[in-house]
């Protein structure tokens, strides 16, 4: 399994559905779940953007998926990064 962070931002359209729902956040992420991509960690983030998700999956397509999916709706923009843990990173180079 590997590691994504994905970093948001709500569009307009995404404030508006946000302020009606507050959980429509869980719900997509049940969603997106169901895609393959599991939220590991997800935090509110004040600043120049919105949320930022640590996600795990299988490989990149299952991430690409979903976040195509996500972006789709026009209610978020995202910005993802592939990270490893630091150990992984140390001992790549040895």
């Amino acid at each position: 399994m590997s590691r994504y962070i994905i970093i948001s931002n709500l569009t307009d359209e995404g404030a508006k559905t946000l302020k009606k729902n507050p959980g429509r956040i869980k719900e997509v992420n049940n969603e997106i779940k169901n895609m393959g991509v599991e939220v590991i960690d997800q935090y509110a983030v004040l600043g120049n953007f919105d949320f930022l998700s640590i996600v795990e999956a299988d490989d990149e397509t299952k991430v690409t998926k979903a976040i195509v999916e996500m972006a789709s709706r026009g209610s978020i923009k995202t910005t993802t990064y592939k990270v490893m843990e630091i150990d992984d990173f140390i001992k790549a180079l040895k």
